[in-house]
């Protein structure tokens, strides 16, 4: 049985949603209230999962996934860096751990992803209907 690997857009756009649910779980259990508590880690889980129902979507080309990663990108990236502005301005706000690390690692991997998420390219890798026929 030959298998052929997806191509590059694919993966990488599924591994970096992959990525992020691990991190946000990761980093909710080192920035989280000790001791950990049951419900705190079940929303981590939670918030992870979603990431990783987008990358699976992604991986499996589904064409409802490809939107739903367009508006996330674009809500990172205006989060993200309305909270830098934030800073850069002076507002008394002290940031937890886990939105450094995220917002380092979302902005500028959201930044290159978004381009190709709204390119024909994009459109013809991720043609699959949510629900098939």
């Amino acid at each position: 049985m030959s298998e052929t690997r997806p191509p590059t857009a694919v993966w990488v756009s599924a591994g970096f949603f992959a990525l992020a649910g691990v991190l946000e779980v990761a980093l909710a259990v080192v920035d989280g209230p000790r001791p950990l508590r049951f419900v705190f880690m079940w929303e981590a889980v939670g918030r992870g999962l979603l990431d990783g129902l987008v990358a699976y979507g992604l991986w499996h080309r589904v064409a409802l996934c490809r939107t739903i990663a367009m508006v996330y990108c674009l809500a990172a990236v205006v989060t993200y860096l309305a909270a830098v502005g934030l800073a850069l301005f002076g507002a008394p706000l002290t940031y937890p751990t886990s939105v450094i690390v995220q917002s380092l690692y979302q902005v500028p991997s959201c930044l290159l992803l978004f381009p190709f998420l709204r390119s024909p390219r994009a459109a013809e890798l991720f043609v699959r209907p949510l629900i098939p026929r």
